[in-house]
């Protein structure tokens, strides 16, 4: 049965027996494609945690308020894997139940915890588990985000075989003991050697050959890779049959492939080891049969060597040059070479960090009607994606000539895990809810309009993707959202449903077509060699990749990163988690300028190489220029000279450290509050100060300013948040909302977020005086957010979805504000966290902390991606999302630039440290807070 890629993220409905799994398979349907949607089950490997395996299951009861009367027994399959115990109830309306097994305080025989329990009744069939945290997943059997149920809870499972009781109750502790441990890189190596032990226990079953005659050539141990989860199990060659048994029988108890129907196979790299194996047997499609990783390197070579030698007689091997040939001569359609090219290049569906690539081509995503025979209407393919914006480039190239070797242009890849999802997230929800720890991504940042996605590709700071093989194929499931899952609300207030299309496309299935089209065009095929050489060819590398503005990061090229020299675990698992995540760059196919293809209607459109190029590379067609573009380019000219901040003025206006700055939209009025108990009014106009104010006699953290400029709010550690009207110069109004001091506070329409040594953040709904001074404040408490330890900072991303903490041990946690739920929490600082904010784009956070050091946070998955050191605390800063401006421990603000990974300027300041720090919205005066009881203004000189 012919199957196409797209397959592999096809959705397959719920099948209510096994025996209807096997009549799908032996009508021809994919095995890996059952495996991986576990279509007889809702149990799927995708509910596991990413380097998660899955060992056993045990037919169980889940046994609810246990000796009461409402005792009740959920019938289902308990699956024990390395990280966290699965509960499958065999009824759908039921959820599946996840506990983390680092989440479990005490696992056991149920009544052993029991001080009074009867000796006689010691025998027992149940597995206790007391925890502190489960997910509830696919309630009714529909995909949606997981639920997250907290606080201290006991579940009791008992086993239909009573006499393995013991037995998995061990197996639970061992893994329990892995999940603890404090470093990650020990978690793996004791999770590793838990699982090589299984499978030095088991072997193949010969029982499972398909004749009593076939000939055992080689047996070793291996994992079947699938998107996003692998597999472990022993793998098996005859003179006849491959097999794999996945030692877990799961999805089903042997795979099998006869070799004769075997085609083609490659060697492939798996996290950059030359340890994977992938099997097709089709010529042409791009989906393989089986792909398995190996632990050692010489099993792969000797099952490769085997196959080859049997395929020698059936099939030649092809080279990329043999590739080139046909594609030259007009017998492989644009499509089908790059299909073969990405192949070559390790490329594969079964590999989210290496997925195929495939270029966009169409430059035009406004207009009623598609000329395919404008040059303008395509895309330079000359160029990578991060070079077809001038402006941007120039930054690019600004930054790039400043950084130290290893030097790199652009600071994400056009090709990764998250951004293959990103396009398939309708058809592949639960790879997203894998990736993304049970979450969906924000609704405004996920593929909402082909129009805005090229733009954001245009115009983003730090978006240079390319498309996949599903923009040039035949199936539009992933563009519409057939499965209804609910997948948020954009700002906007519309939900996120189907793919809003360019106008020229009448239907899914005309985008599709247009696009194909579009890639088999004239113009195309004589361009597409410029595109296979800087993604293929000679352009990818070296000094010819530097003059085609095409420089990765180093870990995403082949060679970039031995692990095998990295002796620090730790380190190791870091560094390949990564590389995952981040994005790979193909294999080199070609180190020689790639030939233009042989067109049979030559046109000579080459002098359209470089086709107006001010309109191709400018984001915003003339006359479209609006306030909004121009006050982000001088926001953007503003941060390009930030190292040329001069000092304007300076005044001592309190008695102790100034600890938060405010300024009313004019930029006449100056709050400031301090150390001293005061909130001080200071007129920049006149230089003097206008108004103190004293709430108590305790010291004021921080301070804002509601929208109007009405009302200014100050936290304080007498455990108070206090309002204080302007215009009728006294206070408003007091929330007494916490146990102990308040750090900081937030507000963002209508809601008032603080945080506090007592280990909180609340958020609170406070609805405002209709005339400003007349009308106390209405709060209600909408949310707490807890922590273990005190909470030193807070900040906002830019749509208050999502809230970001810094503790005084050092860890930043980031908060769904939608759900008041944690989605983050990272070990950033080895002291207190001085100060955290998110990039404009919210992609990121930036703590500073007591250490010294600035982290950089990917938001989507929680990764610590990068860290800058300085000699003493950064006590505050503000950024955009590339360089920094931070308020040092010893008076100075220092300049960073982020992806030169260097600081930039050091400038004299404040006597003591830097406290606080305010910029304008044009980003062109700077006004700090420090130790010395200063405040300074400052300008930029440029």
């Amino acid at each position: 049965m012919k199957r196409h890629y797209s397959e592999r993220f096809s959705y397959v409905p719920y099948v209510s027996s096994r025996q209807d799994a096997l009549e799908k398979i032996q009508a021809g349907a994919s095995l890996v494609q059952l495996a991986l949607h576990g279509s007889h089950l809702r149990f799927s490997l995708l509910l596991l945690n990413l380097e998660e395996y899955y060992f056993e299951q045990h037919t169980a009861n889940h046994i609810q308020h246990r000796g009461s009367n409402d005792e009740r027994k959920i019938r289902g399959s308990l699956k024990i894997c390395s990280k966290s115990v699965i509960f499958e109830p065999d009824a759908i309306s039921q959820p599946i139940i996840k506990i983390p097994l680092r989440d479990c305080i005490k696992i056991g025989k149920h009544g052993e915890y029991t001080a009074n329990r009867h000796p006689a009744k010691s025998k027992c069939a149940g597995i206790s588990l007391i925890f502190s945290q489960v997910y509830f997943i696919k309630e009714h059997n529909i995909v949606a985000p997981y639920k997250i149920e907290r606080g201290k809870m006991e579940y009791v499972f008992d086993l239909d075989v009573s006499g393995k009781v013991e037995d998995v109750v061990e197996t639970l502790l061992q893994l329990h003991r892995a999940s603890c441990l404090d470093k990650l890189g020990d978690q793996t190596a004791m999770i590793t050697a838990i699982l090589q032990s299984r499978l030095a226990r088991t072997s193949f079953d010969k029982n499972r050959f398909q004749s009593v005659s076939e000939k055992l050539h080689m047996e070793c141990r291996a994992e079947m890779v699938t998107p996003l989860v692998t597999n472990p199990g022993h793998v098996c060659i005859t003179d006849t049959t491959l097999y794999f048994q996945p030692l877990n029988g799961y999805p089903k108890p042997v795979v099998q492939i006869t070799l004769q129907d075997v085609c083609r196979i490659y060697k492939r790299r798996h996290g950059l080891m030359p340890l994977g194996l992938e099997v097709f047997c089709t010529e042409n499609d791009l989906c393989s049969d089986i792909y398995l990783k190996f632990y050692e390197p010489q099993d792969r070579d000797d099952l490769y060597f085997y196959i080859a030698t049997y395929l020698e007689h059936h099939v030649a091997e092809h080279t990329a040059e043999s590739y080139m040939l046909q594609w030259q001569r007009g017998h492989l359609s644009n499509y089908q070479y790059l299909l073969h090219l990405n192949n070559l290049a390790d490329r594969s569906c079964n590999d989210l960090s290496q997925y195929p690539v495939f270029p966009w081509i169409i430059n035009d995503y406004y207009s009623p009607n598609l000329d395919l025979s404008n040059p303008g209407t395509f895309r330079d393919l000359s160029k990578p994606v991060g070079a077809l914006n001038k402006e941007r480039l120039e930054r690019l190239l600004t930054r790039y000539q400043e950084m130290p070797e290893p030097k790199f242009m652009y600071g994400s890849h056009y090709s990764s895990p998250g951004y293959v999802l990103f396009y398939l997230v309708r058809i592949a929800p639960e790879y997203m809810l894998c990736l993304q720890n049970g979450r969906f991504d924000n609704a405004d940042r996920m593929f909402n309009s082909i129009a805005e996605t090229w733009k954001n590709c245009l115009d983003g700071a730090t978006d240079f993707k390319e498309l996949i093989p599903e923009f040039y194929g035949d199936d539009v499931s992933f563009l519409v959202n057939s499965l209804k899952l609910d997948l948020g609300k954009r700002q906007g207030g519309q939900m996120v449903d189907d793919v809003e299309l360019p106008p020229w496309a009448s239907s899914p299935e005309d985008f599709l077509q247009k696009g194909k089209d579009a890639l088999e065009s004239i113009y195309v095929s004589e361009h597409l060699h410029e595109w296979i050489d800087l993604i293929f060819g000679y352009k990818q590398k070296g000094n010819d990749a530097v003059g085609a503005h095409n420089v990765f990061h180093p870990l995403t090229y082949e060679g970039g990163v031995d692990l095998n020299s990295i002796e620090d675990p730790d380190e190791k698992v870091a560094m390949l988690t990564q590389i995952l995540e981040f994005g790979q760059t193909p294999k080199q196919l070609f180190v020689r300028p790639h030939p233009r293809k042989i067109t049979s209607k030559f046109k000579n459109m080459s002098q359209t190489s470089s086709y107006n190029a001010s309109i191709a590379d400018s984001p915003v067609s003339p006359g479209e220029e609006s306030f909004e573009d121009l006050t982000e380019e001088s926001k953007m000219l503003a941060w390009n000279n930030i190292t040329k901040l001069q000092l304007h003025e300076q005044y001592k206006i309190h008695k102790e450290a100034v600890t938060g700055i405010a300024v009313s939209c004019n930029g006449s009025s100056v709050f400031t509050t301090s150390q001293d108990s005061t909130l001080k009014m200071f007129s920049k106009e006149s230089k003097m100060l206008q108004r103190s104010i004293s709430f108590s006699n305790m010291a004021l953290s921080s301070c804002l300013l509601l929208p109007g400029d009405a009302t200014v709010i100050s936290s304080s550690w007498d455990n108070n948040v206090y309002f204080y009207s302007i215009a009728f110069g006294r206070r408003q109004d007091t929330l007494m909302g916490h146990d102990d001091a308040v750090t900081q506070i937030c507000w963002h329409d209508n809601r008032l977020y603080s945080a506090s040594w007592d280990s909180t953040v609340k958020v609170w709904s406070g609805v405002p005086a209709e005339i400003a001074g007349t009308k106390r404040h209405q709060f209600d408490l909408l949310a707490e957010l807890e922590h273990d330890v005190s909470v030193d900072t807070i900040c906002l991303n830019a749509a208050s979805t999502l809230l970001a903490s810094g503790t005084k041990e050092g860890t930043v946690t980031v908060w769904d504000l939608a759900t008041a739920t944690l989605l983050h929490q990272i070990p950033c600082h080895s002291g207190a966290v001085c100060a955290t904010a998110f990039s404009p784009d919210s992609r990121h956070i930036l703590s500073t902390g007591a250490d010294g050091c600035l982290n950089v946070i990917d938001v989507q998955t929680g990764m610590h991606i990068s860290s800058m050191a300085s000699d003493q605390p950064q006590r505050c800063f503000i950024w955009d999302g590339n360089s920094v401006l931070s308020g040092s421990e010893s008076g100075e603000l220092l300049v960073w630039d982020l992806l030169g990974a260097k600081i930039s300027e050091r400038i004299q300041g404040h006597s003591g440290a830097v406290t606080c720090i305010w910029m304008n919205e044009q980003c062109s005066s700077v006004i700090t807070g420090g130790e010395d009881r200063q405040i300074m203004f400052w300008k930029l000189q440029y």
